[in-house]
């Protein structure tokens, strides 16, 4: 994850330090120290400290933990912190302020720090606001509200509470796991192995290395339309993106995109999230040439593509000029962000890596709608208010509506996409619903496909479908030829060998991954959910 340049003099230091460190300080009696260990790392030299840090935390423990809501004096919330043991929090409502609907005082109460230099952090959050503050001594703190933005929110709060969240790993810890996930996104070897190594780590995944060359020149012959790529992106920003998308979906590719062949046998790639010379991310069917070679040559990304070819008798069924006339009905039209994340969500806890929850979900919607209020609407506004049957609410509205339906956010969250629905630029399709979409079209769904929504599958729920070649001795003659393992299907392009569980391995159901569970590192999932 993190090389470190230093002296041999120095290298036995470092690789020991840990040992001797935490040897220590185990001996040290279980009472309050004065200088905890953990503690005093940022004090040490950095070739020392930075080993042990990475050691300690990871990118998850970026996420708070949900400790609790409070809307009343009478209504007491008590919890474990990170630094302090023993914590409870209420809520006292005041109008210190004259305003119409007042202000208010959350108390918090902490105690029992396992030692004297440390802290905790805290978000606050309802529909309508996200603070943060941070804990050093034992006594009784106060975040101070003068006023509600209005009504909704003075109600939303007595009835519901302000939403408490504990950044568990505490302030040393934040920053160690803020360490983890900065390089993700970067475009360097650094950024790589550090997505190389998240995946590695919280996903089991191995990357053993091909060898070279690391890409074929597929035949053109060989390729049929509805032939399925799969895609992962291992460095810089769709590399990052990528990274966690498959850490909470359990996929092992992060994109994907389907083959067309046209009537004078000419190779198109059909592809949602295809960037134009705007910038912009959109549907396109471009020449196959033109895509393999932005692929091959300027795709800094570090792209690893397999093609899966559709079986002969899924093919048999692949109604071509009804996947040609769903590819020309959509080229051009904006990726489907409306629905991405909802085809992640199946299930009101099943879904999500501990410590997140829905609650943390909203409340990080409510930050990123206070900021960017338009990426918002397309992120989800849209499809939330589909799903409630409003229309135009904002996310403080949406949450509002649903306390006075007698529901709740994380219900909301799970209810399925529809994919007849129509958004405000059009069907929204991700990468991988545009390929279902167009498999569904195209009559691989059949007889069950009104019962079938496309959008709510991710990248993994596609690859296990059991519509692919099952038969190794009909692959074609360039499938893995310089690789010493034999696929399933043909990876084409890849330092590292795709890894694919459960390829190919279920039937199309009515309903099919609506209710799914999806919670790291196994990604268990009952039969027809």
């Amino acid at each position: 994850m993190f090389s470190i340049m230093a002296s041999s003099s120095s290298s036995f230091f470092v690789r020991c330090f840990p040992l001797l460190f935490f040897f220590f300080f185990s001996h040290v009696q279980a009472v309050k120290s004065p200088i905890h260990p953990r503690d005093v790392l940022p004090l040490l030299p950095r070739q020392v400290s930075w080993p042990i840090l990475n050691s300690l935390n990871s990118a998850i423990d970026l996420l708070p933990a949900f400790v609790g809501s409070v809307s009343s004096q009478n209504h007491i919330v008590s919890w474990k912190g990170a630094c302090f043991y023993e914590n409870t929090a209420w809520m006292e409502f005041h109008n210190k302020s004259g305003s119409e609907f007042g202000g208010g005082t959350l108390h918090i109460k902490v105690s029992k720090a396992h030692s004297w230099t440390c802290l905790d952090l805290y978000l606050f959050a309802t529909p309508y606001r996200v603070t943060w503050d941070y804990y050093f001594l034992s006594r009784e703190h106060t975040l101070e509200i003068d006023k509600w933005e209005d009504r909704a929110e003075y109600e939303y709060v007595k009835d519901k509470g302000i939403s408490i969240f504990l950044m568990q790993a505490g302030m040393l810890g934040t920053l160690e796991a803020l360490w983890e996930v900065f390089p993700l996104f970067t475009n360097t070897g650094w950024g790589e192995s550090a997505n190389l190594g998240f995946l590695k780590k919280h996903m089991g995944a191995s990357f053993e290395s091909r060898p070279q060359p690391w890409y074929t020149n597929i035949s053109v012959d060989d390729i049929h339309s509805g032939d399925f790529l799969v895609i992962s992106k291992i460095r810089g920003r769709w590399g990052g993106f990528e990274t966690l998308e498959k850490w909470v979906t359990g996929s092992y590719a992060g994109h994907s995109a389907v083959f067309l062949k046209d009537s004078e046998g000419k190779l198109w790639i059909g592809e949602s999230g295809h960037e134009n010379e705007k910038g912009e991310d959109i549907i396109a069917v471009i020449p196959w040439d033109e895509w393999w070679d932005l692929e091959l040559n300027k795709d800094d990304s570090n792209p690893h593509i397999a093609v899966l070819p559709l079986h002969p008798h899924v093919r048999a069924k692949f109604n071509e000029t009804a996947a040609w006339e769903y590819a020309l009905s959509m080229a051009g039209k904006p990726y489907g962000y409306h629905n991405m994340l909802f085809s992640w969500i199946d299930t009101i806890d099943g879904n999500y890596p501990p410590p997140l929850d829905a609650h943390l979900v909203a409340s990080a919607m409510t930050v990123w709608s206070k900021m960017q209020p338009e990426y918002a609407a397309n992120l989800w506004n849209e499809a939330l208010n589909k799903r409630l049957g409003t229309k135009g609410l904002n996310l403080s509205d949406i949450l509002v509506e649903i306390e006075k339906l007698g529901s709740s956010f994380d219900q909301l969250l799970t209810v399925p996409e529809q994919d007849d629905w129509i958004y405000s630029d059009g069907k929204s399709t991700s990468c991988i619903a545009f390929v279902l979409e167009m498999y569904k079209e195209a009559g691989l769904f059949d007889p069950i496909a009104d019962s079938i929504q496309v959008t709510e599958f991710t990248i993994k729920d596609a690859y296990t479908l059991r519509f692919f070649e099952n038969n190794s001795s009909r692959l074609p003659n360039w499938c893995n030829d310089a690789d010493n393992v034999k696929l399933p299907y043909c990876q084409i392009l890849g330092k590292y060998r795709m890894e694919l569980p459960g390829f190919n391995s279920m039937d199309p159901y009515p309903h099919m991954n609506e209710r799914c569970p999806s919670k790291p590192p196994k990604y268990s999932r009952p039969p027809n959910c």
